[in-house]
Protein backbone atom coordinates (compact mmCIF):
# COMPACT_ATOMS: atom_id res chain seq x y z
CA UNK A 1 0.00 0.00 0.00
CA UNK A 2 0.95 3.62 -0.29
CA UNK A 3 1.35 4.11 3.05
CA UNK A 4 -0.92 7.20 3.08
CA UNK A 5 -3.18 6.61 6.27
CA UNK A 6 -2.49 5.48 9.64
CA UNK A 7 -4.26 2.04 8.77
CA UNK A 8 -1.52 -1.01 8.98
CA UNK A 9 -1.56 -2.67 5.46
CA UNK A 10 -3.52 -6.02 5.33
CA UNK A 11 -2.17 -9.00 4.14
CA UNK A 12 -4.57 -10.92 1.81
CA UNK A 13 -5.03 -14.57 1.92
CA UNK A 14 -6.36 -16.07 -1.22
CA UNK A 15 -7.67 -19.42 0.54
CA UNK A 16 -9.40 -17.67 3.08
CA UNK A 17 -11.73 -16.07 0.82
CA UNK A 18 -14.71 -18.22 -0.49
CA UNK A 19 -15.40 -16.04 -3.89
CA UNK A 20 -11.48 -17.46 -5.22
CA UNK A 21 -12.91 -20.87 -4.74
CA UNK A 22 -15.61 -20.09 -7.05
CA UNK A 23 -14.12 -18.62 -9.89
CA UNK A 24 -11.86 -21.30 -12.31
CA UNK A 25 -8.76 -20.45 -13.64
CA UNK A 26 -7.98 -20.44 -17.71
CA UNK A 27 -5.60 -19.31 -19.54
CA UNK A 28 -6.76 -16.65 -22.16
CA UNK A 29 -3.96 -17.40 -24.67
CA UNK A 30 -4.58 -20.73 -25.11
CA UNK A 31 -8.75 -20.11 -25.50
CA UNK A 32 -7.96 -17.19 -28.24
CA UNK A 33 -5.55 -19.61 -29.92
CA UNK A 34 -8.35 -22.23 -30.14
CA UNK A 35 -11.29 -19.70 -31.09
CA UNK A 36 -9.18 -18.66 -33.91
CA UNK A 37 -8.32 -22.19 -35.11
CA UNK A 38 -12.08 -22.92 -35.13
CA UNK A 39 -12.26 -19.71 -36.94
CA UNK A 40 -9.56 -20.55 -39.51
CA UNK A 41 -11.17 -24.28 -39.92
CA UNK A 42 -14.78 -23.03 -40.83
CA UNK A 43 -14.06 -20.23 -42.93
CA UNK A 44 -11.48 -22.82 -45.36
CA UNK A 45 -14.93 -25.17 -44.74
CA UNK A 46 -17.31 -22.37 -45.72
CA UNK A 47 -15.09 -21.69 -48.65
CA UNK A 48 -15.12 -25.56 -50.35
CA UNK A 49 -19.17 -25.09 -49.66
CA UNK A 50 -21.16 -24.86 -53.29
CA UNK A 51 -22.70 -21.41 -53.68
CA UNK A 52 -25.00 -20.74 -56.46
CA UNK A 53 -24.33 -17.67 -58.73
CA UNK A 54 -27.20 -15.54 -59.39
CA UNK A 55 -27.61 -11.80 -61.01
CA UNK A 56 -30.04 -9.54 -58.73
CA UNK A 57 -32.12 -7.02 -60.24
CA UNK A 58 -35.28 -4.99 -59.10
CA UNK A 59 -38.45 -4.44 -60.89
CA UNK A 60 -42.08 -3.88 -60.82
CA UNK A 61 -45.39 -6.09 -61.49
CA UNK A 62 -47.08 -5.93 -64.26
CA UNK A 63 -48.85 -8.12 -66.72
CA UNK A 64 -48.30 -10.50 -69.56
CA UNK A 65 -50.54 -9.27 -72.04
CA UNK A 66 -50.46 -5.73 -72.67
CA UNK A 67 -54.23 -5.59 -73.04
CA UNK A 68 -54.34 -6.91 -69.32
CA UNK A 69 -52.07 -3.90 -67.79
CA UNK A 70 -53.47 -1.00 -66.59
CA UNK A 71 -54.46 1.66 -68.74
CA UNK A 72 -56.08 5.00 -68.99
CA UNK A 73 -59.96 5.50 -70.47
CA UNK A 74 -59.74 8.50 -72.55
CA UNK A 75 -62.32 10.79 -74.06
CA UNK A 76 -62.48 10.29 -78.21
CA UNK A 77 -63.94 13.74 -78.62
CA UNK A 78 -63.81 16.87 -76.86
CA UNK A 79 -66.61 17.69 -74.81
CA UNK A 80 -67.82 19.27 -71.28
CA UNK A 81 -68.34 17.04 -68.24
CA UNK A 82 -72.13 16.75 -67.56
CA UNK A 83 -72.24 13.52 -65.16
CA UNK A 84 -70.57 10.81 -63.58
CA UNK A 85 -71.92 7.67 -62.95
CA UNK A 86 -69.19 5.55 -61.16
CA UNK A 87 -66.66 6.34 -58.36
CA UNK A 88 -63.19 5.22 -57.47
CA UNK A 89 -63.13 1.54 -56.53
CA UNK A 90 -66.04 0.34 -58.04
CA UNK A 91 -65.65 -2.67 -60.20
CA UNK A 92 -67.24 -2.41 -63.97
CA UNK A 93 -68.10 -4.77 -66.52
CA UNK A 94 -67.16 -3.90 -70.20
CA UNK A 95 -69.79 -1.41 -71.73
CA UNK A 96 -70.33 0.07 -68.98
CA UNK A 97 -70.70 4.02 -68.48
CA UNK A 98 -68.37 6.05 -66.17
CA UNK A 99 -69.51 9.32 -67.24
CA UNK A 100 -71.77 11.74 -69.91
CA UNK A 101 -70.14 14.72 -72.03
CA UNK A 102 -71.64 17.46 -73.85
CA UNK A 103 -70.95 18.96 -77.04
CA UNK A 104 -68.50 22.13 -77.21
CA UNK A 105 -67.78 22.73 -80.80
CA UNK A 106 -70.92 25.52 -82.13
CA UNK A 107 -70.74 23.21 -85.61
CA UNK A 108 -72.43 20.12 -83.72
CA UNK A 109 -74.29 22.02 -81.04
CA UNK A 110 -77.89 22.22 -83.53
CA UNK A 111 -79.97 19.71 -82.26
CA UNK A 112 -81.31 19.15 -85.78
CA UNK A 113 -78.41 19.22 -87.38
CA UNK A 114 -79.14 15.68 -87.92
CA UNK A 115 -82.14 15.59 -89.63
CA UNK A 116 -80.78 18.25 -91.61
CA UNK A 117 -78.42 16.30 -93.28
CA UNK A 118 -80.77 13.44 -93.45
CA UNK A 119 -82.63 16.49 -95.72
CA UNK A 120 -79.99 17.46 -97.65
CA UNK A 121 -78.84 13.77 -98.22
CA UNK A 122 -82.41 12.49 -99.64
CA UNK A 123 -82.04 16.72 -101.85
CA UNK A 124 -78.90 15.36 -103.49
CA UNK A 125 -80.12 11.65 -103.69
CA UNK A 126 -83.04 13.00 -105.66
CA UNK A 127 -81.01 15.48 -107.63
CA UNK A 128 -78.60 12.11 -108.41
CA UNK A 129 -81.53 10.44 -109.84
CA UNK A 130 -82.64 12.82 -111.84
CA UNK A 131 -79.28 13.05 -113.23
CA UNK A 132 -78.96 9.66 -114.46
CA UNK A 133 -83.00 9.56 -115.83
CA UNK A 134 -81.60 12.60 -118.18
CA UNK A 135 -78.33 10.57 -118.82
CA UNK A 136 -80.85 7.77 -119.73
CA UNK A 137 -83.22 9.78 -121.87
CA UNK A 138 -79.97 11.38 -123.90
CA UNK A 139 -78.65 8.28 -124.51
CA UNK A 140 -82.17 7.21 -126.05
CA UNK A 141 -82.50 10.18 -127.99
CA UNK A 142 -78.91 9.39 -128.71
CA UNK A 143 -80.03 6.27 -130.82
CA UNK A 144 -83.02 7.75 -132.04
CA UNK A 145 -81.08 10.48 -134.07
CA UNK A 146 -78.79 8.15 -134.89
CA UNK A 147 -81.22 5.67 -136.04
CA UNK A 148 -83.32 8.60 -137.72
CA UNK A 149 -80.59 10.25 -139.54
CA UNK A 150 -79.00 6.83 -140.67
CA UNK A 151 -82.57 6.34 -142.27
CA UNK A 152 -82.19 9.59 -144.57
CA UNK A 153 -78.70 9.26 -145.95
CA UNK A 154 -79.63 5.49 -146.79
CA UNK A 155 -82.84 7.36 -148.58
CA UNK A 156 -80.17 9.91 -150.04
CA UNK A 157 -77.75 6.95 -151.15
CA UNK A 158 -80.20 5.51 -153.05
CA UNK A 159 -81.13 8.74 -154.58
CA UNK A 160 -77.95 9.34 -155.13
CA UNK A 161 -77.61 6.43 -157.17
CA UNK A 162 -80.37 6.70 -158.84
CA UNK A 163 -79.29 10.35 -160.23
CA UNK A 164 -75.80 8.29 -161.16
CA UNK A 165 -78.07 6.13 -163.43
CA UNK A 166 -79.72 9.18 -164.24
CA UNK A 167 -76.08 10.45 -165.75
CA UNK A 168 -75.29 7.25 -167.30
CA UNK A 169 -78.85 7.70 -169.70
CA UNK A 170 -78.37 11.13 -170.25
CA UNK A 171 -74.81 10.23 -171.56
CA UNK A 172 -75.92 7.80 -173.71
CA UNK A 173 -78.59 9.58 -174.85
CA UNK A 174 -76.39 12.84 -175.79
CA UNK A 175 -73.69 10.24 -177.61
CA UNK A 176 -76.88 9.24 -179.61
CA UNK A 177 -77.72 12.85 -180.04
CA UNK A 178 -74.58 13.70 -181.30
CA UNK A 179 -74.31 10.83 -183.42
CA UNK A 180 -77.20 11.79 -185.13
CA UNK A 181 -76.49 15.31 -185.15
CA UNK A 182 -73.31 13.89 -187.41
CA UNK A 183 -75.48 12.01 -189.68
CA UNK A 184 -78.09 14.53 -190.42
CA UNK A 185 -74.58 16.81 -191.36
CA UNK A 186 -73.35 14.67 -193.28
CA UNK A 187 -76.70 13.85 -195.21
CA UNK A 188 -76.99 17.93 -195.64
CA UNK A 189 -73.36 18.49 -196.92
CA UNK A 190 -74.43 15.47 -199.63
CA UNK A 191 -77.68 17.10 -200.33
CA UNK A 192 -76.21 20.76 -200.50
CA UNK A 193 -73.48 18.90 -203.18
CA UNK A 194 -76.11 17.86 -204.97
CA UNK A 195 -78.41 20.83 -204.94
CA UNK A 196 -75.48 22.50 -206.32
CA UNK A 197 -75.18 19.87 -209.03
CA UNK A 198 -78.44 20.51 -209.79
CA UNK A 199 -79.87 17.14 -208.72
CA UNK A 200 -81.83 18.09 -206.15
CA UNK A 201 -84.40 20.66 -205.89
CA UNK A 202 -84.54 23.49 -203.29
CA UNK A 203 -88.09 22.07 -200.91
CA UNK A 204 -85.36 18.78 -200.90
CA UNK A 205 -82.31 20.76 -199.41
CA UNK A 206 -84.79 23.23 -196.86
CA UNK A 207 -86.21 19.40 -195.87
CA UNK A 208 -82.98 18.25 -194.94
CA UNK A 209 -81.47 22.08 -193.32
CA UNK A 210 -84.67 21.32 -190.67
CA UNK A 211 -83.63 17.52 -190.58
CA UNK A 212 -80.26 18.59 -189.18
CA UNK A 213 -81.22 21.77 -187.18
CA UNK A 214 -83.98 18.59 -185.29
CA UNK A 215 -80.96 16.68 -184.76
CA UNK A 216 -78.86 19.38 -183.78
CA UNK A 217 -81.03 20.27 -181.16
CA UNK A 218 -82.05 17.21 -179.60
CA UNK A 219 -78.51 17.02 -179.39
CA UNK A 220 -78.41 20.04 -177.33
CA UNK A 221 -81.51 19.11 -174.97
CA UNK A 222 -79.71 15.61 -174.29
CA UNK A 223 -76.72 17.48 -173.54
CA UNK A 224 -78.52 20.08 -170.99
CA UNK A 225 -80.68 16.73 -169.45
CA UNK A 226 -76.57 15.31 -168.87
CA UNK A 227 -75.87 18.48 -167.02
CA UNK A 228 -79.06 18.73 -165.14
CA UNK A 229 -78.31 14.96 -164.38
CA UNK A 230 -74.47 16.27 -163.19
CA UNK A 231 -76.04 18.46 -161.06
CA UNK A 232 -78.40 16.24 -159.63
CA UNK A 233 -75.77 13.95 -158.92
CA UNK A 234 -73.96 17.04 -157.51
CA UNK A 235 -76.66 18.01 -155.20
CA UNK A 236 -77.31 14.45 -153.50
CA UNK A 237 -73.38 14.01 -153.00
CA UNK A 238 -73.77 17.39 -151.11
CA UNK A 239 -76.88 16.15 -149.16
CA UNK A 240 -75.69 13.43 -148.19
CA UNK A 241 -72.41 15.11 -146.31
CA UNK A 242 -74.84 17.62 -145.52
CA UNK A 243 -77.04 14.67 -143.59
CA UNK A 244 -73.68 13.37 -141.94
CA UNK A 245 -72.43 16.51 -141.10
CA UNK A 246 -76.20 17.39 -139.07
CA UNK A 247 -75.79 13.47 -137.87
CA UNK A 248 -72.60 14.17 -136.34
CA UNK A 249 -73.69 17.78 -135.16
CA UNK A 250 -76.92 16.18 -133.32
CA UNK A 251 -74.94 13.52 -131.98
CA UNK A 252 -71.89 15.94 -130.39
CA UNK A 253 -74.52 17.77 -128.76
CA UNK A 254 -77.00 14.92 -127.23
CA UNK A 255 -73.17 13.52 -126.50
CA UNK A 256 -71.91 17.01 -124.70
CA UNK A 257 -75.40 17.03 -122.98
CA UNK A 258 -74.89 13.20 -121.45
CA UNK A 259 -71.35 14.18 -120.33
CA UNK A 260 -73.16 17.20 -118.67
CA UNK A 261 -75.84 15.14 -117.04
CA UNK A 262 -73.24 12.66 -115.96
CA UNK A 263 -70.57 14.89 -114.57
CA UNK A 264 -73.59 16.49 -112.79
CA UNK A 265 -74.87 12.87 -111.50
CA UNK A 266 -71.06 12.38 -110.05
CA UNK A 267 -71.26 15.40 -108.43
CA UNK A 268 -74.04 14.69 -107.26
CA UNK A 269 -72.64 11.25 -106.01
CA UNK A 270 -69.80 12.71 -104.66
CA UNK A 271 -71.98 14.81 -102.41
CA UNK A 272 -74.02 12.21 -101.52
CA UNK A 273 -70.88 10.05 -99.97
CA UNK A 274 -69.57 13.11 -98.10
CA UNK A 275 -73.12 14.37 -96.82
CA UNK A 276 -73.20 9.91 -95.83
CA UNK A 277 -69.42 9.93 -94.29
CA UNK A 278 -70.82 13.10 -92.43
CA UNK A 279 -73.65 11.96 -91.44
CA UNK A 280 -72.54 8.50 -90.07
CA UNK A 281 -69.54 10.84 -88.64
CA UNK A 282 -72.32 12.94 -86.54
CA UNK A 283 -74.38 9.74 -85.24
CA UNK A 284 -71.04 7.79 -84.33
CA UNK A 285 -69.79 11.04 -82.30
CA UNK A 286 -73.31 11.07 -80.50
CA UNK A 287 -72.20 7.90 -79.17
CA UNK A 288 -69.31 8.89 -77.94
CA UNK A 289 -71.00 11.61 -75.82
CA UNK A 290 -70.66 8.62 -73.08
CA UNK A 291 -67.43 7.34 -72.12
CA UNK A 292 -67.19 3.47 -71.06
CA UNK A 293 -65.19 1.13 -69.92
CA UNK A 294 -63.10 -0.56 -72.36
CA UNK A 295 -62.86 -4.37 -70.66
CA UNK A 296 -63.78 -5.55 -66.90
CA UNK A 297 -61.89 -4.27 -63.87
CA UNK A 298 -61.72 -1.64 -61.23
CA UNK A 299 -61.82 1.99 -61.42
CA UNK A 300 -58.77 3.77 -59.83
CA UNK A 301 -57.60 7.24 -59.61
CA UNK A 302 -59.99 9.75 -61.83
CA UNK A 303 -57.75 11.53 -63.59
CA UNK A 304 -60.25 14.82 -64.51
CA UNK A 305 -62.88 15.61 -61.35
CA UNK A 306 -65.65 18.07 -60.78
CA UNK A 307 -68.54 19.00 -63.44
CA UNK A 308 -68.63 21.43 -65.75
CA UNK A 309 -64.79 20.85 -67.00
CA UNK A 310 -64.10 21.01 -70.38
CA UNK A 311 -61.75 18.31 -71.79
CA UNK A 312 -59.79 17.18 -75.34
CA UNK A 313 -59.97 14.96 -77.58
CA UNK A 314 -57.25 12.05 -75.99
CA UNK A 315 -57.55 13.36 -73.08
CA UNK A 316 -57.24 10.72 -70.28
CA UNK A 317 -60.04 10.69 -67.75
CA UNK A 318 -59.97 7.90 -65.05
CA UNK A 319 -57.28 5.00 -64.63
CA UNK A 320 -58.78 0.99 -64.83
CA UNK A 321 -57.21 -2.22 -63.72
CA UNK A 322 -57.92 -5.17 -65.66
CA UNK A 323 -59.60 -7.99 -63.22
CA UNK A 324 -58.47 -10.26 -64.76
CA UNK A 325 -54.55 -10.46 -64.71
CA UNK A 326 -52.07 -12.48 -65.86
CA UNK A 327 -49.37 -11.45 -63.30
CA UNK A 328 -45.65 -11.11 -64.38
CA UNK A 329 -42.74 -9.31 -63.63
CA UNK A 330 -40.47 -6.51 -65.36
CA UNK A 331 -36.64 -6.61 -64.05
CA UNK A 332 -34.00 -4.76 -65.78
CA UNK A 333 -30.44 -6.00 -66.05
CA UNK A 334 -26.80 -4.56 -67.25
CA UNK A 335 -26.00 -5.12 -70.54
CA UNK A 336 -23.08 -7.20 -69.16
CA UNK A 337 -25.45 -9.51 -67.53
CA UNK A 338 -27.86 -10.00 -70.73
CA UNK A 339 -25.84 -12.85 -72.18
CA UNK A 340 -26.50 -14.86 -69.13
CA UNK A 341 -29.84 -14.73 -69.39
CA UNK A 342 -32.35 -16.95 -71.64
CA UNK A 343 -35.62 -17.68 -72.40
CA UNK A 344 -37.36 -20.11 -70.02
CA UNK A 345 -34.47 -19.60 -67.08
CA UNK A 346 -35.30 -20.17 -63.13
CA UNK A 347 -35.58 -16.53 -61.70
CA UNK A 348 -36.32 -16.22 -57.73
CA UNK A 349 -38.54 -13.41 -57.27
CA UNK A 350 -39.03 -11.52 -53.43
CA UNK A 351 -42.07 -9.46 -53.26
CA UNK A 352 -42.74 -5.98 -51.60
CA UNK A 353 -44.52 -6.64 -48.37
CA UNK A 354 -44.18 -10.54 -47.91
CA UNK A 355 -41.50 -11.42 -45.66
CA UNK A 356 -38.65 -13.23 -46.57
CA UNK A 357 -35.39 -14.62 -45.78
CA UNK A 358 -33.05 -15.07 -49.08
CA UNK A 359 -29.72 -16.75 -49.38
CA UNK A 360 -28.85 -15.72 -53.00
CA UNK A 361 -25.92 -17.86 -52.99
CA UNK A 362 -28.11 -20.81 -51.40
CA UNK A 363 -31.34 -20.46 -52.66
CA UNK A 364 -32.78 -23.78 -51.14
CA UNK A 365 -32.42 -22.12 -47.66
CA UNK A 366 -34.03 -19.14 -49.08
CA UNK A 367 -37.98 -18.84 -47.56
CA UNK A 368 -40.27 -16.36 -48.80
CA UNK A 369 -39.62 -16.36 -52.48
CA UNK A 370 -41.46 -17.33 -55.41
CA UNK A 371 -40.73 -18.82 -58.56
CA UNK A 372 -40.45 -17.74 -62.23
CA UNK A 373 -38.97 -18.05 -65.52
CA UNK A 374 -37.87 -16.15 -67.56
CA UNK A 375 -40.79 -15.49 -70.64
CA UNK A 376 -39.41 -12.18 -72.76
CA UNK A 377 -36.28 -9.98 -73.10
CA UNK A 378 -35.99 -6.56 -74.83
CA UNK A 379 -34.00 -6.15 -77.95
CA UNK A 380 -32.85 -2.60 -77.27
CA UNK A 381 -32.31 -1.04 -74.04
CA UNK A 382 -34.79 1.11 -71.79
CA UNK A 383 -34.72 4.55 -70.86
CA UNK A 384 -32.58 3.61 -68.11
CA UNK A 385 -29.93 1.77 -70.38
CA UNK A 386 -30.89 -1.46 -69.00
CA UNK A 387 -32.48 -4.16 -70.75
CA UNK A 388 -36.36 -5.35 -69.58
CA UNK A 389 -37.05 -9.04 -69.20
CA UNK A 390 -40.48 -10.39 -68.56
CA UNK A 391 -41.11 -13.16 -65.51
CA UNK A 392 -43.84 -15.03 -65.63
CA UNK A 393 -44.74 -17.55 -62.32
CA UNK A 394 -43.35 -20.96 -62.82
CA UNK A 395 -46.12 -23.46 -62.76
CA UNK A 396 -44.23 -25.85 -60.94
CA UNK A 397 -43.66 -23.60 -57.88
CA UNK A 398 -45.79 -22.24 -55.40
CA UNK A 399 -48.67 -19.64 -56.39
CA UNK A 400 -47.95 -15.99 -56.38
CA UNK A 401 -50.23 -14.28 -53.84
CA UNK A 402 -53.47 -13.00 -54.80
CA UNK A 403 -53.03 -9.63 -53.13
CA UNK A 404 -50.52 -8.27 -55.50
CA UNK A 405 -51.10 -5.48 -57.35
CA UNK A 406 -49.38 -3.95 -60.55
CA UNK A 407 -46.89 -1.52 -60.01
CA UNK A 408 -45.70 -2.85 -56.58
CA UNK A 409 -42.07 -3.39 -56.18
CA UNK A 410 -40.33 -6.98 -57.00
CA UNK A 411 -36.56 -8.05 -56.49
CA UNK A 412 -35.27 -10.90 -59.06
CA UNK A 413 -32.47 -13.32 -58.38
CA UNK A 414 -31.36 -15.07 -61.72
CA UNK A 415 -29.76 -18.49 -60.86
CA UNK A 416 -26.86 -19.71 -62.46
CA UNK A 417 -24.05 -21.87 -62.12
CA UNK A 418 -23.06 -24.08 -58.62
CA UNK A 419 -19.76 -22.85 -58.01
CA UNK A 420 -17.15 -23.44 -54.49
CA UNK A 421 -17.38 -20.61 -52.25
CA UNK A 422 -13.61 -19.65 -52.61
CA UNK A 423 -14.30 -19.27 -56.79
CA UNK A 424 -17.24 -16.70 -56.00
CA UNK A 425 -14.78 -14.60 -53.70
CA UNK A 426 -12.06 -14.53 -56.80
CA UNK A 427 -14.48 -13.94 -59.02
CA UNK A 428 -15.67 -10.98 -57.38
CA UNK A 429 -12.37 -9.74 -56.37
CA UNK A 430 -11.55 -9.90 -60.29
CA UNK A 431 -14.57 -8.21 -61.32
CA UNK A 432 -14.86 -11.39 -63.98
CA UNK A 433 -18.41 -11.74 -65.12
CA UNK A 434 -20.50 -15.01 -63.91
CA UNK A 435 -19.88 -18.36 -66.27
CA UNK A 436 -22.10 -18.80 -69.04
CA UNK A 437 -24.39 -21.46 -68.96
CA UNK A 438 -27.41 -22.59 -71.14
CA UNK A 439 -30.82 -24.37 -70.27
CA UNK A 440 -30.94 -28.26 -71.16
CA UNK A 441 -34.66 -28.38 -72.40
CA UNK A 442 -35.03 -32.07 -72.14
CA UNK A 443 -34.23 -32.39 -68.87
CA UNK A 444 -37.11 -32.35 -66.60
CA UNK A 445 -35.85 -30.04 -64.03
CA UNK A 446 -34.96 -26.64 -65.04
CA UNK A 447 -32.96 -26.31 -62.75
CA UNK A 448 -29.84 -28.30 -64.49
CA UNK A 449 -27.44 -26.38 -66.35
CA UNK A 450 -24.60 -27.40 -68.42
CA UNK A 451 -21.53 -25.36 -69.22
CA UNK A 452 -21.01 -23.89 -72.54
Amino acid sequence: MLGISNDKEVTIIESDIQSFDSCSRMDSAKVLSQWMIGLFIGFVVVLFMPWTQNIQSVGLLTALNPENRPQQVKSIIPGRIEEWFIKEGDFVHRGDTILRLSEVKDSYMDTSFISRLKIQLDAKQSAFKSYMSKTEALKSQYNATAAGTKNKIRQAKNKLKQAQFKVVSDSANVIAAKQDFNIAEVRFERLQNLYDQGLKSLTDLESRRIKLRETEAKYISAENKLLQSRNAYGVQEMEINRLFNELNEKLSKIDSDRFSAESMAYNAQNEIQKLQNKLNSVVTRSGYYYVTAPQDGYLARAIQVGIGEIIKEGTPVINIIPANLDYAVELYVRPIDLPLVNIGEDVRLQFDGWPALVFSGWPNLSFGTFGGKVTAIDRVTSQNDLYRILIKPNTNDKEWPHLLRPGSGAKGIMLLNDVPVWYELWRQLNAFPPDFYTVDDEKVSGKEKAKK
